[in-house]
């Protein structure tokens, strides 16, 4: 199996004796007269047979090997790393192109072209077929190889060339008496010269003199060291972009503009000083081989993920702002609209936020072929990946589905008191997949939001903050209930914790064989006063009924003691 790679540049691989200088940006073909019709007499099943074949420098020398793709492609690249560009042209299938293209364009062609596939093709040589019918052999059981249909055409790398998928092919021709063999199709060859003004040399790739080129890795020192020195200049411009900013914003008289300048200001320099780098490397340096693949796909994740960073810090703030300027105080728990308004604000944060991230993810997946190739398969199989995804995502999408239900129905929403599984809170936050309380001890409990739709569970505030609670007091048969009735009003008048929308209660509400218990009920705004309000009230009715008679009223046990003669 092959082991070539192409991992140099074709810039940097020319010795300081040679001549280094680039081709020009320049179509090759643009004065070379018209360009001709398609070669192609018959589209047989194993190759295309054609009526001519490279008039312009002729046909490749019979020591050259193009009977297989892979060989093809081995004497391009090895042709063109030794810089013999005239023995790599004969790789090219000129056809389409004018026919007094001289021998001279076409090895620019090849070095161009060249330069393009070390630039941004990575070459796969193990999915490249070694036979003549270009197709791979499958090794089975009894180890017998195993060949389907001849190919004719085969793709050996992609591009994204103005915003259309461009793909290289290699293609099998049959000319003549000649046997058939391999060479770069011809639809490849004529968008070389478009292709290279795309991805070909940037600025400093052509200034930068022999000196310059000492290698680290295979790869010129000076690119690394422009790369560091564009990271610098970047990240002054980065935060150069953000001080300012902050000095325009805080200068305005509005708060709002004024709150941004603390919030949005460093995810904005961020993402301007990332977009900087990408820009400038993309205009200045080249990078080459896998190392470039890597690199440019690195900064492009970097890019929409900083400028996906800022578009949450700016919905993030901007739900801030609302909930804090807009919305009334939700810790009065009688404020429900203010608190309504919160849980939608606080949900639909969230949601956005969510949102942006997907589509920041869509976007970086977008920009990989190789991704999409993915998505393309996981569409073919959706029933399956439907089914898989939704078994391994059952919980979390649940949890997100129930935080819409939430909001919409409401059941609990932010600064409401609720019970549940016997344990008193306020509901704190509404969050993508849970909701936290915080217990009156300032615990916090973290409850799924599938549980909240799904189960029983208590909310005190859900149409009014007030409370209405009981006190419990056990007494003697004796008492008069009458007269605790009367003091028990007389205590709750001095409460200004009472809020007197419902009267004071007193009632008998059961027996013992040892006393009565007497319930006294009585309201409050909300459940936090109502819990004190009992506290004080069960404190100073205990504190009458004991000092009444001397505690006579008290619950009592009583005990008959019964006395016997005595024996004679």
């Amino acid at each position: 199996m092959c082991n070539i790679s192409v991992a140099q540049d074709p810039s940097d691989s020319t010795d300081s004796s040679q001549n280094t200088q680039l081709p020009s940006k320049e179509p090759i073909t643009k004065n070379k007269g018209k360009f001709r019709p398609n070669a192609i007499d018959e589209y047989n099943e194993a190759y295309y047979i054609i009526n001519r074949l490279n008039e312009s420098i002729g046909l490749p020398p019979n020591n050259v090997n193009f009977q297989t793709p892979q060989a093809t492609l081995e004497h391009f690249v090895i042709s063109a790393r030794e810089n013999d560009y005239m023995n790599a042209a004969y790789a090219l299938n000129l056809n389409l192109l004018p026919s007094d293209l001289s021998h001279k364009d076409a090895a620019l062609l090849a070095e161009k072209l060249y330069f393009v596939i070390n630039q941004r093709v990575k070459l796969n040589w193990d999915d490249l077929p070694d036979r003549p019918d270009g197709q791979i052999d499958i090794q089975t059981s009894t180890n017998k190889a195993v060949a389907g249909n001849p190919r004719r055409s085969i793709v050996f790398g992609e591009v994204d060339l103005d915003g259309r998928d461009y793909v290289f092919r290699l293609q099998r021709v049959k000319y003549k008496d000649y046997g058939a063999f391999w060479l770069i199709s011809p639809n490849t060859v004529e968008n070389i010269d478009e292709l290279y003004k795309v991805y070909g040399p940037r600025k400093l790739d052509r200034m930068m003199p022999d000196w310059a080129r000492i290698k680290l890795w295979s790869m010129p020192v000076w690119k690394f060291a422009g790369a560091l020195l564009l990271i610098l200049l970047c990240y002054y411009i980065g935060k150069l972009f953000s001080f300012y900013l902050r000095k325009f914003l805080m200068k305005s008289k509005k708060q709002w503009m004024q709150n941004i300048a603390g919030k949005l200001t460093t995810p904005a320099g961020v993402a301007i000083g990332v977009l900087s780098f990408y820009l400038l490397l993309n205009n200045l340096i080249s990078f080459a081989g896998s190392f470039a693949t890597t690199l440019y796909a690195i900064l492009l994740i970097v890019v929409i993920g900083s400028i996906t960073w800022f578009f949450m810090r700016m919905v993030d703030y901007f739900m801030l702002y609302v909930a804090e300027n807009k919305i009334g105080d939700t810790s009065v728990e009688e404020n429900s609209e203010a608190r309504k308004m919160l849980t939608y604000i606080s949900v639909a944060r969230r949601i956005v936020t969510f949102i942006v991230i997907i589509f920041g993810i869509s976007v970086v997946l977008s920009q990989f072929r190789s991704l999409e190739k993915l998505g393309i398969s996981l569409m073919a199989s959706a029933g399956v990946a439907t089914v898989i995804l939704g078994i391994a995502a059952q919980s979390t999408l649940g949890n997100i589905i129930a935080g819409v239900q939430i909001a919409l129905t409401k059941p609990a929403r932010i600064g409401d008191t609720v019970i549940i599984d016997d344990d008193w809170g306020y509901v704190e936050d509404i969050r993508f997949t849970y909701m936290v309380v915080r217990t009156w001890d300032w615990r916090r409990i973290v409850v799924p939001l599938r549980y909240v739709i799904s189960n029983t569970f208590e909310n005190w505030s859900m149409t009014s903050a007030h409370q209405i609670r009981p006190i419990s007091i056990y007494a003697d048969y004796r008492i008069d209930v009458k007269k605790v009735r009367k003091k028990f009003e007389e205590i709750l008048k001095t409460k200004e914790s009472w809020d007197e929308n419902k009267p004071p209660v007193v009632q008998v509400v059961d027996t013992t064989e040892k006393s009565i218990q007497i319930r006294f009920l009585c309201s409050s705004k909300d459940a936090v006063e109502a819990w004190d309000l009992h506290c004080e009230l069960r404190e100073e009715l205990i504190s009458y009924i004991s000092n009444l008679e001397d505690g006579l009223f008290l619950s009592t046990s009583r005990v008959r003691i019964q006395e016997f003669p005595a024996r004679q």
